[in-house]
């Protein structure tokens, strides 16, 4: 039966809900001109048994720059190896948050009188010996996740009431309750709680999560579904100001997010780059936190995990007990200890952004964010694109702007050379204090364009009056010279059939690279539209756009395809043909279609590839690329090259046809591109590779299954009878004979 606290919870909440206290008009765009704090970022650090741990890490703060820390300290930590970092850590002149964490099994036995007493006697404790010598003391861990913390909400009153009242003999400041993610519900409730018994915080915590929506600005899709995410349109700036008033409506205006981070499976479900896209997420979140306005801190922790910390520690068997609820220790060797990008990242965002006054948001469109911030010596901006897009700077600043800019990379590096595009790892520009930089007021990303941000070349945009484009090389020496000879002056036309690869809709054929003479790349143009693409394609990006697009989200997503080199299209786009899409030439591809033409003729061995070595490889492939929510809509087996290298290696070629899903693709598009596929095998070796397939993604064969590729087949003899080609022949028999 529902106790009484749990009846003042849920009438806190009802009341929040009539008094319109969760709607915050605007709430997910920044308030400009407020100061971010010195000292805004924190880091959660631990130990281990080895001494040499605690040089480590406080070595590891003092090279990101980082005053304030987040130490978890436990019933079992007094005597111990996390008792000596801490006081390292003061010796060491570091802003501590100590947070006291009681054991899940003592907080499952909570309100009972033994545990109770063992945690009074704990914190007293604690606090008697540390209490006046750290920042802040945070009561409450993850406590809207009984299964990780141990809490009922009784229990965590009953901790609460005990560490409080202790807390307040010692003369701390005391933070919590430390809920985690976006949970508004929890937050009202058990302030409101706090707030009838006098036990309020000093401090507000919350555990601001923003990897749950993927990238840190994107709406959160947990809440209402995809689709009406944009109508509700709760981002982390939302999520950071509406947590912050309402912690001021229940008498806590200060609000910290001790911990938040992405790990890296995560990530690695749809891009393999989970280093740089983690480092990429760090800064984008940090930088969206200070702009809020709504935290005094914002902390990343742990420092140290293989999964989620900032530094890999080495150590692979991930604890029983989730970090955010209790960083325990550290398990790796420091000798073996390598720092990732977001190591880099958060140091140059704590050079660059805490201390400065946050001046706005400079753009008010999706998909590209544009933040100014303004400190004695400087002005500084900080600028990037939602993932896979690009915004040319061009369309940013005037030339005078772009010219005076110093350009700084994610990692607080100057670059050599002056970009020309902002993507999704974000670009510092920094100007003196004094300079009038003015934006361009319809700033925004170029449309319908996808680049993949962290391949090894850097991407060079061109513009002039005619045409404009993009090129991928490793400098700006070499992309002058792909740039002049593949702009569409230099390509030239595209040959006759006997000059060509292919040559029907699209020319493809073979040019040299301007790189180096001896190679060669691939050029593809659209040269003959039917009347009904004429209409619908002058709706859509150019098919060299929708070519390049398809192969980056290819590489975006760690999937094989003929690496792009460069796009260009007339501007005016008056025109259907006048457009290049080159891309590097694919040596010794073997085609997936001939090897199963070869099969259905009853062989079993094709090339030296056996027949179910093939189909295995080939459905760990397409599962791998459809759960990276790539629908490849043209999926024909002369699509899919196939290399032997170790294994077998797939690539996909063709790629203008692409959609991408933002989770996994929905069952009946995989099973229209498998129909597409398997079209040249026969019935049994058909159902065998979808077999295959179904297994790898949990499923097993059933009669609808093998419906698509039934239709699909069916649609294929139809147009074979009588689609275009099928008339052409009927005429050319009709058609009178010479002589």
């Amino acid at each position: 039966m529902p106790s009484r606290a749990h009846y003042e919870f849920l009438k806190a909440n009802l009341a929040a809900l009539l008094r319109g206290r969760l709607r915050l008009r605007e709430g997910h765009r920044p308030v400009s001109g407020h100061a971010v704090p010195a000292d805004f970022v924190g880091v959660g650090v631990a130990t281990s048994a080895d001494a040499a741990t605690d040089a480590a890490v406080l070595d590891a703060v003092s090279a990101l720059g980082v005053r304030r820390v987040r130490l978890d300290f436990t019933q079992d930590d007094a005597n111990g190896p996390v008792a000596r970092l801490l006081d390292a850590l003061i010796e060491a002149g570091h802003d501590v948050w100590l947070h006291l964490v009681q054991p899940a099994e003592a907080a499952r036995r909570m309100p009972g009188e033994a545990a109770g007493q063992e945690w009074r006697e704990f914190v007293d404790s604690v606090l008697a010996r540390w209490g006046a010598r750290v920042g802040a003391v945070e009561i409450g861990s993850t406590v809207n996740r009984q299964r990780w913390a141990g809490y009922t909400l009784e229990g965590f009153l009953s901790a609460w009431d005990i560490a409080w009242h202790t807390a307040r003999r010692h003369d701390v400041t005391i933070a919590g309750p430390n809920v985690t993610d976006f949970e508004p519900p929890w937050t009202v409730g058990l302030l409101d709680l706090l707030r009838r018994r006098g036990q309020l915080p000093d401090i507000h915590s919350d555990n601001l999560f923003a990897e749950r929506a993927t990238e840190p600005e994107r709406w959160d899709h947990k809440i209402l579904g995809r689709r009406l995410a944009p109508l509700l349109r709760v981002n982390l700036m939302r999520k950071a100001r509406l947590l912050q008033r309402l912690g001021a409506d229940a008498g806590v205006a200060r609000m910290v997010s001790p911990a938040a981070f992405w790990t890296l499976p995560r990530i690695e479900r749809r891009l393999p780059d989970s280093e740089q896209k983690q480092a990429d997420y760090l800064a984008r979140y940090l930088i969206l936190c200070a702009a809020s306005g709504a935290l005094e801190a914002a902390f990343w922790g742990p420092l140290a995990c293989h999964r989620e910390g900032l530094i890999d520690d080495g150590a692979a068997p991930y604890p029983r007990l989730e970090r955010i609820t209790h960083y325990a220790g550290i398990e790796g060797d420091p000798a073996q200890w390598r720092r990732r990008p977001a190591f880099d990242a958060l140091a140059a965002f704590n050079r660059l952004i805490p201390g400065s006054l946050y001046a706005g948001r400079l753009n008010r469109g999706d998909g590209l964010e544009m933040h100014a911030f303004e400190r004695g010596d400087a002005r500084v901006h900080a600028l990037w694109t939602t993932d896979g897009r690009a915004a040319a700077l061009i369309d940013l600043y005037p030339p005078e702007a772009l010219a005076a800019a110093e350009w700084l990379d994610r990692d607080g590096r100057s670059l050599d050379e002056a970009p020309t595009l902002v993507t999704e790892s974000p670009l510092y520009a920094r100007w003196p204090a004094s300079a009038d930089v003015r934006t361009k007021p319809d700033a925004a990303p170029l449309a319908d364009v996808v680049i993949h941000r962290h391949c090894a070349q850097r991407h060079y945009y061109v513009r002039d009056a005619e045409w404009h484009g993009i090129v991928r090389a490793r400098d700006r020496a070499e992309a002058d010279r792909l740039i002049a000879g593949l702009h569409p002056r230099a390509i030239g036309a595209a040959p006759d059939k006997a000059g060509s690869m292919r040559l029907a809709r699209n020319a493809i054929w073979a040019i040299p690279d301007p790189r180096d003479e001896s190679r060669r790349l691939v050029a593809k143009q659209p040269v003959r539209h039917h009347l009904h693409k004429r209409l619908l394609d002058r709706f859509k990006p150019s098919k060299a756009r929708r070519s390049w697009n398809g192969a980056c989200e290819l590489q975006r997503r760690g999937l094989g395809t003929a690496a792009p080199v460069a796009w260009f299209e007339q501007r005016s786009g008056r025109t259907l043909t006048r457009n290049w899409y080159v891309c590097e030439f694919v040596a010794g591809g073997l085609s997936v279609g001939n090897l199963f033409a070869t099969w259905a003729r009853g062989e079993t061995h094709a090339s030296g590839i056996e027949r179910d070595t093939l189909f295995h490889a080939l459905a760990d492939f397409l599962v791998r690329m459809h759960n990276r929510g790539i629908h490849f809509r043209d999926l024909s087996g002369g699509n899919i090259l196939v290399r032997q290298d170790d294994g077998l290696a797939f690539s996909l070629i063709d790629t203008g046809r692409i959609h991408v899903y933002p989770a996994g693709v929905p069952l009946r598009a995989r099973l229209g591109d498998l129909a597409r596929a398997t079209n040249k095998l026969p019935r049994s070796a058909r159902e065998r590779m979808l077999r295959l397939y179904l297994a790898g993604i949990g499923r097993k064969l059933r009669p609808w299954h093998v419906w698509p590729l039934a239709i699909y087949d069916f649609k294929v003899r139809l147009k074979r009878r009588i689609g275009r080609k099928a008339w052409k022949r009927w005429f050319a028999r009709l058609r009178p004979r010479k002589g």
